[in-house]
């Protein structure tokens, strides 16, 4: 089995990272920093705004069974790709809508993702795509956030279900045989 990397930003990475864990095919997601300038950026700092990170996902899936055109359909489903520098409440550019491609076969899938997403849309998708950087790991309590800390959470419990609940409509057929048993 060949296992392949994507890296999104789309706002909060406890939220993206609860769709992304939910998809048959997906093996692993890890929350991270970004597209910034800063060497080993903490929470803090990202959170601070001014090491021009974003907050984003690195995902390990198995293209045989999900592809990289069918994760950019969720991204762009599971968040609201034409709101420039936030999303909802989160405002900042940490916050950016943005794909990291790893190449020019994910770029060209990333171009060809935003304008089958842009069909839907009234508004012009601000999604970024921009070059690969250096990728750091958030801290340990950012990792599969949803499943502890996240459920005690005023802010995920408000965020985080809803975009479960889209992911589950639009998407029922890419979703893991637990996930699709609980909807």
């Amino acid at each position: 089995m060949t296992k392949e990397t994507a890296i999104f930003a789309g706002g909060c990475f406890w939220c993206t990272e609860a769709v992304f864990q939910s998809l048959a095919g997906v093996e692993s997601v890890e929350s991270g920093y970004t597209g910034g300038h800063a060497a080993n950026p903490t929470y803090k700092q990202v959170c601070g705004g001014d090491t021009g990170h974003a907050e984003a996902i690195r995902i390990g899936y198995d293209p045989a069974v999900i592809s990289y055109g069918d994760l950019l359909d969720v991204f762009f489903a599971t968040h609201d790709p034409t709101q420039l520098n936030r999303q909802g409440n989160d405002v900042g550019t940490q916050y950016r809508s943005a794909i990291f491609p790893l190449g020019d076969a994910q770029e060209a899938a990333a171009r060809a993702g935003i304008a089958r997403a842009q069909g839907d849309r009234a508004e012009p998708i601000v999604t970024a795509i921009e070059p690969l950087s250096d990728w750091y790991p958030a801290e340990d309590y950012h990792q599969a956030y949803w499943d502890g800390e996240g459920q005690r959470n005023p802010y995920c419990l408000a965020t985080i279900p809803p975009k479960l609940a889209k992911l589950r409509k639009g998407f029922a057929d890419r979703l893991r045989s637990d996930e699709a048993a609980s909807s």
